[in-house]
């Protein structure tokens, strides 16, 4: 297993109040795994746009 570091995130009551409903409905066993699924999401979404802004940038544009 990778080995997990702690960091410290402050969100709004709104945000929690909605990861609470999603483990007390069993979606998540817990707000960490909610945190970690969306970050890996939006890395995965940023990474693929980048990738794919690189691929169409003519080979005659200078990077």
């Amino acid at each position: 297993m990778t080995k997990m570091r702690i960091i410290s995130v402050q969100l709004p009551q709104g945000l929690i109040n909605a990861m609470d409903q999603l483990v007390k409905r069993g979606a998540y066993p817990n707000r960490s795994e909610i945190i970690r699924e969306a970050i890996r999401e939006l890395l995965k979404k940023e990474l693929y746009q980048l990738e794919t802004e690189e691929r169409s940038m003519p080979d005659y544009v200078l990077k």
